[in-house]
This record gives structure tokens, C-alpha cells and sequence, in this order.
């Protein structure tokens, strides 16, 4: 049985706490079938795939590990909404975002909407499906790799590995008690050897500790001397940051097929695009920017008692997750955020576009280097009773007085529009970055072919004009491709 690397760990132990699963939408066109046949056509698709065959078995000393579970009829989702439109779609999909898969029960779900009007990327109607995966079963390029499988033209068994290949017995081996999730002789054996090897681990853990700290002051001492670029700044929570996490949840999109520009990242665009949107929303709404960014030192949680700051710093920043190289195959979550100033007050598109796509590659070196690793070699031996307390633990109402972003940009390209569904076409994809306590806004920007779709995912008591940020969004864009695209 594959056992849990601690990142992965991390990410289903948080989501007992708030909901952090992926959702990735995909609009196909109508195929017209019966009800009967979509879900028996997705139900074959979906039996093919290893990593939809599998949920969570927990221990009480030990790590989870995946074991092999049984695909049923409880796992699709047809929603009837009372009327098929698109608008309608976009709106229950604030109901979805709110509820989370249980991974030790099923990891994963497939909503679908169908004969959906005015869905964007054609005139007939639509299928929607929204898949919806536990945070511990992928990250953003294996979520889309799972869905690639299950829509995708070629052989589906080449596209993701099988469970056998990343260490566990076969499911036609594995004992009925285990697949079941029942205690047997395996699973206290298994519990007694992590027992055992906690004073190893802890001594382990010391170990790798002191060495962490000798990374750090090592990379202190190295960004110091320009050998490594620095990291982000710290500033002041805006209006977007303050807590309770939220109840909540609104969704918009921007279907668009004029972010891949020559020698620009549809990244780099979309950041240039918020630089320009976001601090003139939040001025409309009373909160301007400042006339500079001023970043703040002191570290001390917020009181969410004290009023909303009336100015932002005029520099905001996102978080952005970069992927890293796979180093681990057990590992399912290979990425590192990192924090990328947005110039909000360079006017020009290019040279803003220009300051960002230096600064997210700077940021990229920073973020594969070594010497980052060492805390994460420090996880790896960490016993996984000590992790499940601290994740239990750590206090995720908290905004702490300084972040080094305000709100989050996940870019994921989810290969060429070459997906079907019950043979009708793809149309474009989505995807919807989870809100918590710190962030109330998200966004999105998943590629399918040609076509990108950039998502808002906010929390409506927070920003309850979520439309009209959208479409400042989208004007934004419009204009950052124009000067993108003129000659300089």
C-alpha cells in the first residue's frame, strides 16, 4: 500500500478542516445521449484510471496510505438546476466550492450539468463537468493529467500510472479487510513498526533540523551577497485578508482566446491584467492605494476585532504556485508558492508585464534552488502523529500582521482541446483555488488549446461586487494583450 509522502498528508489532514479540494471544470458540447449512457461511459472511463481507484486508509502512528476501493454509482452527480442556463451553472458552483470530498471515504466526485444555454465557446448547448479531487490525490498538473485520462483520445492506462507503480500490491492481491477498511493483522503490524520508529524519527527529525537551520543562514548569507534572488516583501492585509474563512463562495469566468502573445507567459499577462484591475477596485470601494507601498516588520496576529485598514499598500503582491521537478514518486503535490510584487502604479502595460515576468523568473530560480529544501527533508521524517498535531493545531483564523501576498494566481496549461466526452467535443476548461481565512479572492488561469479561461473565485461577503471586478478584469486584460501585441 502506497503510504502518503507528509506534503500530501498535510493537504488531506488540513482539508478536515476547510475545504482545499481542486475542481476542474470542462465544457463540452451537448452529446444528447441518455442519462444511462453518459454515466455509464463515464463510469468506464473513470474504472480505467488508477488514482480514481483508490482512497485514504488512516493509522493512529503511522502515515495514511492509499488502498484500492471500488468505483460507484454515488460518485456522479447530475445536478437539475430549475432552469439550464449557463448564469445558473456559475452560481451553484458557490454551493460546490463550499463542500469537500472526505479522501478516506471517496476521494474524488464528477458533477455534471447538461443541455446548459449559453455556455461560452459555442452556440449549441453544453455538458458541464466539474471533477473534484482531494488536494492529497494531486496537485494542479496531476489533477489535469487525471482528467486527461478520463477525456482524453489515447490509451488511458499509458497516461497515469497504475497504484503497483508507485509500490502497492496489486487489488486483485489485497485482502477483502484492507480494501474494506477493516483492522487486520497488516494493519498493526504496520502500526506497530511506526510505533517503534518514533524515537528514530524524532532523532532523525533533530537531525535534519540543525541542518535546515545551516541551509537557512546559508541562504541568508548567499541572497545577501546576490548569489540567489531574493524573496518576496512583506506588507499590510488589505480588505481581501482579513478573517473569518469564508462562508460563502462566487465564482466568475473569462473565457478568452488572446492570451497566448509571442514572447510573453499567459502568466505574466494575467498578472500585468490584476495589477491594473484589483488596486482600482479596491479604490472604488473606499480602500485606495497609497502613495507607497510601505512594508510592515512587525509580526503579530490581527485582532479581527480591529477595524479593516482604510488604505492598502500600493504595491500588492500574489502568491503563485511553481511547479517543481518531480524528485519523489510517492510524492503527489510537487510545488512551492512563491510571492510576486504587482507594480500597480507603472501605468505603461509593457514595462508592468516587463517588471512581473523578471520578477516571477527570478522568483523561479529561488524556488528550485537546494538549499529550499532542506525544511521539507525535515517533514519527511517527521513522525506523523507530531504533523497531525500540528495541523490540527495551527490557527487558521489567524492573519498574521505582515503577508507576502494578498490574493493567489494558479496557472496550470491543461494541454491541447483535443478531450471528449461521450464523443462531443471540449470546449474550455476552468478551475477555482480555494479561499480561506487570509485569502478571499483567487484566481485561476487554466489553458486547454488555444483558449484560456482566467477564474475569480472570491467570497461574496468580502467582495460582494464580484461581477464588477470581473469585468474590469477582463477589461484589463483586453487592454495589457493590446499593448502586448502592438509593435513597440
Amino acid at each position: 500500500m502506497p503510504t502518503l509522502a507528509p506534503p500530501d498528508a498535510i493537504r488531506y489532514w488540513l482539508s478536515r478542516r476547510a475545504c482545499n479540494d481542486l475542481f476542474l471544470l470542462y465544457c463540452f458540447d451537448e452529446p444528447g445521449c441518455p442519462p444511462e449512457a453518459l454515466r455509464a461511459t463515464l463510469h468506464a472511463r473513470c474504472a480505467a484510471v488508477a488514482d480514481l481507484r483508490i482512497r485514504l486508509r488512516e493509522y493512529r502512528f503511522a502515515y495514511p496510505r492509499w488502498v484500492p476501493c471500488e468505483i460507484t454509482a454515488a460518485r456522479f452527480t447530475e445536478h437539475r438546476p430549475p432552469q439550464s442556463e449557463w448564469a445558473t451553472v456559475v452560481a451553484a458552483l458557490g454551493d460546490l466550492l463550499a463542500d469537500g470530498v472526505r479522501a478516506d471515504r471517496q476521494p474524488w466526485r464528477l458533477h455534471l450539468f447538461r443541455e446548459v444555454t449559453g455556455a461560452p465557446g459555442g452556440d449549441g448547448p453544453a455538458l458541464v463537468v466539474i471533477l473534484q479531487l482531494s488536494h492529497a490525490l494531486a496537485d494542479g498538473r496531476r489533477a489535469a493529467e487525471i482528467a486527461r485520462a478520463v477525456f482524453g483520445p489515447e490509451p488511458i492506462r499509458a497516461r497515469v500510472r497504475h497504484a503497483t507503480d508507485l509500490g502497492g500490491p496489486s487489488p486483485r492481491r489485497m485482502p477483502a479487510a484492507i480494501a474494506a477498511g477493516g483492522r487486520t493483522l497488516a494493519t498493526w503490524t504496520i502500526e506497530a513498526r511506526a510505533l517503534a520508529a518514533l524515537p528514530v524519527a524524532m532523532v532523525r527529525t533533530v537531525v535534519r533540523g540543525t541542518a535546515a537551520e545551516r541551509a537557512r543562514r546559508e541562504l541568508a548569507e548567499r541572497t545577501a551577497r546576490g548569489e540567489i534572488p531574493r524573496p518576496g516583501g512583506q506588507f499590510a492585509p488589505t480588505v481581501l485578508n482579513r478573517p473569518p474563512a469564508p462562508i460563502r463562495h462566487e465564482v466568475r469566468m473569462l473565457v478568452r482566446d488572446d492570451l497566448r502573445v509571442p514572447g510573453r507567459t499567459v502568466t505574466a499577462l494575467v498578472l500585468a491584467a490584476i495589477a491594473e484591475a484589483l488596486p482600482a477596485h479596491l479604490a472604488e470601494r473606499g480602500a485606495p492605494p497609497s502613495d507607497r507601498a510601505e512594508p510592515v516588520s512587525v509580526a503579530r496576529p490581527v485582532d479581527p476585532a480591529e477595524p479593516v485598514p482604510a488604505v492598502p499598500p500600493t504595491e500588492l503582491a500574489a502568491q503563485v504556485s511553481v511547479a517543481l521537478p518531480t524528485s519523489n514518486r510517492l510524492r503527489r503535490n510537487n510545488y512551492r508558492d512563491v510571492a510576486v510584487e504587482l507594480p500597480c502604479d507603472e501605468p505603461d502595460p509593457h514595462r508592468r508585464t516587463d517588471l512581473i515576468a523578471t520578477t516571477l523568473a527570478a522568483r523561479r530560480v529561488r524556488a528550485a534552488h537546494p538549499l529550499l529544501d532542506a525544511p521539507d527533508r525535515v517533514t519527511a521524517v517527521l513522525p506523523a502523529p507530531v504533523l497531525r498535531r500540528d495541523i490540527a493545531a495551527f490557527p487558521l483564523d489567524t492573519v498574521p500582521a505582515t503577508l507576502s501576498a494578498h490574493t493567489v494566481v494558479s496557472s496550470v496549461h491543461r494541454g491541447p482541446a483535443d478531450l471528449t466526452c461521450a464523443g462531443a467535443a471540449v470546449r474550455f476548461t476552468a478551475g477555482f483555488p480555494a479561499l480561506g481565512a487570509v485569502m478571499h479572492l483567487t484566481h485561476g488561469v487554466h489553458g486547454l488549446g488555444d483558449t484560456v479561461t482566467v477564474s475569480v473565485h472570491a467570497d461574496p461577503d468580502v467582495l460582494p461586487d464580484l461581477g464588477d471586478y470581473a469585468a474590469a478584469l477582463d477589461a484589463a486584460l483586453t487592454r495589457v494583450v493590446a499593448h502586448a501585441v502592438a509593435p513597440r
